[in-house]
């Protein structure tokens, strides 16, 4: 029986500048750099969680296409995006919308790491920083 999602690959052109990006940008932890004889194996997660992020050598990012139709293959959830946003911006770390929107199941923004892949940052509930 299948009972946990383990990794989600994103696809980098330069394993080291997108560890950058999801470390010192976004503020991950880096949780596996391992070289192999199949390349190198790298991941990053948030906190605690069990789910990590592999930054796998491959072409550009998901980026291309309309925001409201191509969502990012990541998914990163806040506990208050709006200040969250601030700490990232002020970091470096580029979005496709000038500030964190409201939509029906909270609060949402896009990061857009080096390689063009979207990193798709929310927050649950109603609004700006509520749970409603």
């Amino acid at each position: 029986m299948l009972k946990n999602l383990m990794y989600v690959t994103v696809y980098v052109t330069d394993q080291d500048r997108a560890l950058a990006f999801y470390t010192e940008g976004l503020g991950l932890q880096k949780r596996i750099d391992y070289t192999g004889p199949d390349g190198r194996f790298l991941t990053v997660a948030a906190g605690d969680d069990p789910v990590e992020i592999i930054l796998w050598p491959g072409g550009q990012g998901q980026g291309q296409g309309q925001a409201d139709v191509v969502p990012g293959p990541v998914f990163l959830e806040s506990d208050d995006l709006v200040e969250e946003f601030k700490v990232l911006r002020s970091r470096g770390v580029e979005f496709d919308q000038p500030e964190p929107v409201p939509y029906p199941f909270g609060v949402r923004v896009t990061a857009v790491d080096p390689d063009g892949n979207r990193i798709e940052l929310r927050q649950r509930g109603g609004g700006r920083g509520g749970d409603s």
